[in-house]
């Protein structure tokens, strides 16, 4: 007889492909962590954890006016009936959900130590006591009504609901974060007022777009409160994707501090940064010097959040002391946004604002659908008795009798008064006592209450449209609990416009403002003289090296430089080499090509505008704004083909433009025909049957064009006698007026 299917091998040893076996456990292990651990079921908010700690308490009856009990008899029956896990796991997710700084509407109401906002721990869980809160009540709400579905506890001893009812947008409300395996989950806070008003517009406008709904859902609410100063282009697109992120920046305030002294007083961090190690490393970073604008750091908070900054002196601007604080610590920081959740409490996915909010909606027009059929068949089985107990009111003594002769009482009334077992069961499940009470009028007015309220919901079961009026009329009692006017309900994040990043210049702000003169040599080194000097001419040099250009600035300029491969590069004036020697290569600086020299170079003055134009005589006006870089890269410009090089940048000053190509023909033409571009090959300027261009300048035509000769002397040529000249764009031109100079450059 051959061996059963399924039956090991006789060494009681099986083989199993260690690949498959890894592939299979390491899968159920990712979908047990997505789906029962990190991510959020997007009708109720909630893990598992956190549905089964307020399902727990209130089995243990912990409602919100109920004495407090200690949370370790929270934890434990939690533990011991719904979630088997590590008891601190369970009061730690507790603990959160007590945090007034963590959830924006908390859902547990703790007594005793539950942490603070520096970052300390809560103390251990037989010191601490909890109850519920009205927002878990809501979530809770109606759940004994069939409402949602309940299923097996991990041993099957007992049941624990699936979802909770959900009479609160929790998901969006308090927000949720989690890691599970290849997906992550970063929900923040919102105000439910918001929530409930976008709400409302989605049920009467079910295509309703993400976008739309932000006309009623500003942005995040944090608990902690903040100012978030994302452009709002990013947020629309972050709530339409559902992937995204909001900067936040602390609230503060200058205060007097007499004698024209002030202080700044930060009164709101941003969410989820621990106040002491905040503290701590804005005190690392005074001691390193690296806040230059800030003497001191303070804090003074009580109750509330209070941190005092001392400026180094009283000219300090506070606005550009706190922006050296914004970007240097985390009193900015940004707050990612990842829709990542369980839809159907199944299939993980990424949804925008107003899928989420259709999953809250629909889940409560289901929990409405199904609480109403349960009451329907409570309903019915009290109609059916009362039905029972009418028959048998006109002849309670035949009843009375029939129970006292009948050996089986049951089927003799069944059969006398023709009841149904569920009737007879009533009527003999009826205490002697309770006999005076059936008189036939409170039977008959409790029958016609019952009866009109099953009518009424069979007809909001029979239309949708009374459904949703149902289920709006719910919200609008929901916002009116959470409105803007109620403490816990009032808006505490506000949004505001961040400074351009060119608008405050830090550099300038921690560097002492001193004239410059910038010199480059023509073999690429960069030194930087103290004041500004006329006469450059008898300054030293390595070797054979010569002057390129020099150039008046100061200590806190930018200085850009652009080189024959087109691309721009940006360094600091205060971190140039002094002038007592010959200076740095500037390689050393910038990460500049090998076979490249520099063209130009200039102080950056912003919404300047620079003529680009390559040596095939291709160009167009850019903005220095657009050069600027913060990278010793710098940026591509201009884009050429080799063997072609930059072969001008000089700023833009008049309107007409003038160009002398190698073959010594000049155009002029106005600038207006020259294109604004950020980069690029630009368009042709000046048409060569062969060679390139040599130079080019712009002019105002009124008052002529000039140049200077190799002998220094200064040439003008007036608009009447450059009409010869002035053509269009692309046009070759003619040989150049008497006078000008042989080498093809305007000097």
């Amino acid at each position: 007889m051959g061996k059963e299917v399924g039956t090991p091998p006789d060494d009681g040893i099986e083989n199993v492909e260690l690949r498959e076996a890894l592939e299979q456990r390491y899968l159920d292990y990712a979908l047990s962590t997505i789906m029962h651990r990190a991510l959020p079921d997007a009708r109720d908010g909630l893990k598992p954890v956190h549905r089964r700690i307020l399902y727990g308490m209130r089995l243990l009856r912990l409602d919100p006016g109920s004495p407090f009990k200690k949370s370790a008899k929270v934890v434990g029956d939690v533990m011991g009936s719904f979630h088997p896990h590590g008891d601190q796991a369970i009061y730690d997710a507790m603990v959160r959900l007590a945090q007034d700084f963590a959830s924006r509407y908390p859902l547990v109401e703790g007594q005793g130590n539950f942490g603070n906002i520096d970052g300390d721990g809560p103390a251990a869980h037989r010191y601490t006591e909890a109850r519920m809160t009205d927002v878990a009540r809501l979530l809770l709400q109606d759940i004994d009504n069939d409402t949602v579905d309940f299923r097996p506890n991990y041993d099957g001893s007992t049941m624990e609901p699936a979802v909770l009812p959900s009479a609160f947008p929790n998901l969006l409300a308090n927000g949720s974060q989690g890691i599970a395996v290849g997906m992550a989950t970063s929900i923040p806070p919102h105000n439910v007022a918001e929530l409930c008003e976008a709400a409302l517009y989605l049920i009467t406008h079910p295509e309703a777009t993400s976008e739309q709904l932000l006309n009623f859902v500003q942005g995040p609410d944090f608990p902690t409160g903040g100012v978030i100063v994302e452009p709002r282009v990013n947020i629309v697109d972050a709530y339409r994707s559902g992937r995204g992120g909001f900067r936040v920046r602390a609230r503060w305030e200058r205060e007097d501090a007499g004698r024209g002294g002030w202080v700044a007083v930060v009164t709101e961090i941003p969410y989820l940064v621990p106040k002491a190690r905040l503290i701590e490393k804005i005190a690392d970073l005074l001691q390193d010097k690296k806040l230059p604008l800030v003497a001191d750091v303070r804090d003074e908070s009580a109750e509330d959040v209070r941190v005092v900054f001392e400026p180094r002196s009283r000219t300090v601007d506070p606005e550009l002391m706190m922006e050296s604080l914004y970007r240097l610590t985390e009193l900015e920081s940004r707050v990612p946004l990842n829709l990542n959740v369980l839809t159907a409490g199944r299939v993980p996915r990424v949804l925008g604002l107003a899928e989420v909010l259709r999953e809250w909606v629909d889940h409560r027009r289901d929990v409405l659908q199904r609480g109403s059929r349960h009451r329907l068949g409570v309903i019915g089985r009290r109609l059916e008795i009362l039905g029972g107990l009418l028959i048998v009111y006109l002849d309670l003594d035949e009843v009375i009798r029939i129970i006292r002769e009948e050996d089986e009482a049951k089927p003799a009334l069944m059969k006398r008064f023709d009841l149904t077992e569920i009737q007879a069961n009533a009527i003999l499940d009826t205490r002697l006592r309770a006999l005076r009470k059936l008189e036939e009028m409170q039977l008959r007015t409790e029958q016609e209450a019952l009866q009109k309220e099953e009518a009424e919901l069979n007809a909001l079961l029979g239309s949708e449209a009374a459904q949703w009026k149902k289920v709006s009329t719910e919200i609008r009692a929901l916002r009116k609990l959470f409105g803007p006017e109620t403490p816990l309900g009032r808006r505490r994040t506000t949004f505001a416009d961040a400074p351009a990043a060119g608008a405050i210049d830090l550099t300038e702000a921690m560097v002492e403002r001193e004239p410059v003169t910038v010199v480059v040599s023509a073999k690429g080194w960069i030194r930087a003289l103290k004041g500004h000097v006329a006469d450059v001419s008898g300054l030293q040099f390595k070797g054979d090296d010569s002057l390129a250009l020099s150039f008046h600035a100061e200590t806190t300029s930018r200085i850009l430089l652009a080189d024959s491969t087109g691309r721009v590069f940006t360094i600091e004036a205060a971190k140039l080499p002094g002038g007592r020697g010959v200076g740095d290569p500037l390689r050393i600086l910038i990460d500049m090509d090998e076979n490249a020299s520099i063209v130009a170079a200039w102080p950056w003055r912003q919404g300047e505008k620079m003529l680009m134009m390559s040596s095939e005589g291709r160009g167009f006006v850019a903005s220095s704004d657009d050069m600027v870089a913060n990278t010793r890269k710098g940026k591509q410009i201009m884009v050429m083909d080799a063997p072609h090089r930059l072969a001008v940048c000089a700023p833009v000053a008049g309107d007409h433009l003038a160009i002398i190509g190698q073959n010594r023909k000049l155009l002029v033409f106005p600038l207006i025909q020259a294109p604004e571009m950020t980069r690029g090959k630009g368009v042709r300027l000046q048409k060569y049957r062969d060679g390139g261009a040599s130079d080019a300048k712009t002019f105002n035509l009124v008052e002529g064009l000039t140049w200077k000769d190799t002998s220094g002397r200064t040439w003008t040529v007036n608009e009447n006698d450059l009409r010869d000249w002035v053509g269009n764009r692309a046009e070759a031109g003619r040989l150049p007026p008497k006078g000008f100079p042989r080498n093809n450059r305007f000097g």
